[in-house]
């Protein structure tokens, strides 16, 4: 490979300057994981630069996750357990929040040490007040208001179990479990 072939692969001097300056910006907006980084870094060289190529683009995301984990804005552990926090506080599931962290480019490790401390039940709740389910309630429940909470449960990645107990729940045993502390 001649010098010249490698100077096509390698990214130039204002790709980098851009690189540093998209990463601050995307990181200063939001928290992302390293898989999230990568993709919008490469998606967006691709619009800006014009003949840019495939070796020069992975090449760009690479040094952007470099970068990030330089100046320790990248950490998918504190990802994972913010991610996990609010999402029990939204009442959704572990199986829920176990997807959406694949689907963020969490590793499965990670994911798993950050759900190790929910308890469906507390976030099952949550939901259950939030949509006026089980103990929430205003109306009389029938067989066809049984049927429709307990599928959302189901849909929602709850047990048929978490889903019954909640149903069927009184509301000072919600209150209960709602008033400690949260996991």
């Amino acid at each position: 490979m001649t010098e010249e072939d490698q100077g096509v692969t390698a990214p130039t001097a204002r790709m980098m300057t851009w690189v540093r300056n998209s990463t601050i910006y995307r990181l200063e907006r939001r928290m992302m994981t390293e898989k999230q980084l990568f993709d919008a870094i490469a998606r967006k060289a691709k619009q800006k630069f014009e003949e840019i190529t495939p070796e020069q683009i992975e090449a760009l995301a690479n040094a952007a996750v470099k970068f990030a984990y330089d100046i320790k804005a990248l950490d998918d552990v504190a990802f994972a357990e913010i991610t996990t926090r609010s999402s029990i506080r939204g009442g959704r599931s572990k199986r829920a929040i176990a997807q959406k962290l694949s689907l963020k480019g969490v590793s499965k490790e990670i994911a798993a040490q950050a759900l190790t401390d929910t308890d469906d039940l507390y976030s099952a709740v949550i939901m259950a007040r939030k949509r006026r389910f089980g103990p929430f309630r205003r109306e009389e429940p029938d067989e066809k208001r049984m049927q429709k909470e307990i599928s959302a449960f189901a849909r929602n990645g709850y047990s048929f179990d978490i889903a019954n107990r909640v149903y069927r729940m009184s509301p000072e045993d919600a209150e209960e479990i709602l008033s400690q502390p949260s996991p």
